[in-house]
């Protein structure tokens, strides 16, 4: 699969699995949300979260993400990721919130809120993009 076609399809999808890996080479997988900036997925999260510290270890990640029906259409795409932190997180945060859940009611709540949460932005980059075929 093309890596544009699946940043389209995450455009508009936005269920998703993540999985980074443990020091022990096992995955650990979450539950999230995908959008797309630029030319790279992007999840929210936490700096004490798990999968972020898992990232700082190892910056790759795989991500699955599928239709809100789940049985359906789904890509997955795979890549290094960047982790990046606040204050330089917070215009894609606020990015990210808007094209997955539109316009907040009050950015400066917003933005008080994520650096509450000590959020990061995931940053990955799609080096390999499928299902290339069926079955």
């Amino acid at each position: 699969m093309d890596p544009d076609a699946a940043l389209a399809f995450i455009a508009s999808n936005h269920r998703a699995v993540l999985a980074t890996f443990r020091a022990d080479g096992n995955p650990q997988l979450s539950l999230v949300a995908a959008g797309v900036l630029d030319d790279t997925v992007v999840v929210s999260t936490r700096e004490t979260a798990i999968k972020t510290k898992n990232l700082r270890r190892r910056p790759r990640a795989s991500l699955i993400v599928f239709t809100e029906n789940f049985y359906g259409n789904s890509v997955q795409v795979e890549g290094p990721v960047e982790v990046v932190s606040l204050p330089e997180a917070m215009e894609g945060l606020v990015a990210y919130y808007r094209q997955i859940s539109g316009e907040h009611p009050d950015w400066d709540e917003y933005r008080s809120a994520m650096e509450h949460e000590q959020r990061v932005l995931l940053r990955i980059t799609v080096e390999r993009a499928g299902p290339d075929r069926a079955g």
